[in-house]
């Protein structure tokens, strides 16, 4: 039994589509299914019923897929920490991020590309929810996003900094000279909002239902950096993290007056698995970065 096989399997298994499934593995499907077969010969049982057009597992292949799952995962780790004893950074670094901490990342994977050439950084850009069921399944090695609502057993959330939920809008908005604005204040103004699955609308809700709440919504994205984008060449109104802002000079954010306003910015890795040495690496330079610096000076 070969590792490759057991990938080809999961990946089958995974999308249910030998042809789809050679695709993704950058194989031809006469290659995916004649090691299938090969598994499935070694093995003494059939994993998939297939037709012409779709295919299903057995028994047999429902009981392997976690398993598999688990062996390809236990393989990655056992080639990182072999990797890691050679006392050099090198391989591939997994990093899963949500739109609103871009600005955030910018200065340290510049200092990290240079400092340490030898590893490859993979950079997935996806909403919370999404994030974190990547790290999960070990997708990623690393998630920076705000801290979610709900609680993951199996997964450790450090903080980086503090954050607020604000009202971002133009400096020459009306409301750019408050120091606080209250949610009903907002009525009379047109109103661009986060999509559902991104932190800020989370936080958001936590305090107020949109369909209820009397706000004249005329936009919602899922991207935070288009949605300042339009907010600065508009007169629209949003709703994100105050430090979502940074380096856009003709944006003001102005803090929401909510009972608990507070968002920790955070790293979120697996418990009890075997870090990697780039990712403890990378997330030494991120708390030293001086974006970092001076969003947690400004919270003393």
């Amino acid at each position: 039994m070969e590792l490759r096989q057991l990938k080809y399997f999961v990946r089958t298994a995974q999308t249910l589509n030998f042809s789809e499934a050679a695709r993704s593995l950058y194989v031809s499907q006469s290659t995916l299914s004649q090691q299938i077969k090969a598994l499935e010969n070694e093995l003494g049982t059939v994993l998939f019923q297939r037709d012409s057009h779709s295919a299903a597992l057995t028994q047999s292949g429902a009981m392997l897929l976690p398993l598999a799952i688990q062996t390809i995962q236990d393989a990655e780790a056992c080639k990182a920490q072999v990797d890691d004893l050679k006392e050099m950074l090198t391989g591939e670094l997994n990093i899963g991020v949500t739109y609103s901490f871009s600005h955030i990342l910018t200065e340290t994977v510049k200092n990290f590309l240079k400092e340490y050439p030898g590893v490859k950084l993979n950079i997935f850009y996806r909403n919370m929810v999404e994030l974190m069921e990547a790290l999960r399944h070990r997708e990623v090695d690393l998630v920076l996003a705000f801290k979610p609502g709900q609680s993951y057993d199996e997964i450790e959330s450090s903080n980086l900094f503090s954050d607020k939920l604000a009202v971002i809008m133009r400096k020459d908005h009306p409301l750019a000279g408050r120091e606080s604005i209250k949610i009903d204040e907002l009525k009379r103004y047109r109103i661009a909002i986060p999509a559902k699955g991104l932190q800020a609308r989370n936080s958001l809700e936590e305090h107020i239902c949109i369909e209820r709440s009397g706000l004249n919504v005329c936009l919602e994205i899922n991207e935070a950096n288009i949605l300042l984008d339009i907010v600065q060449d508009s007169n629209l109104l949003t709703m994100l993290s105050e430090a979502s802002i940074r380096g856009r000079d003709f944006l003001k954010a102005v803090p929401l007056n909510l009972p608990y306003n507070r968002m920790q910015g955070c790293v979120h890795t697996l418990k009890r698995v075997y870090h990697k040495r780039s990712a403890e690496a990378f997330v030494k330079m991120l708390r030293d970065a001086n974006i970092i610096q001076e969003i947690f000076d400004e919270w003393q």
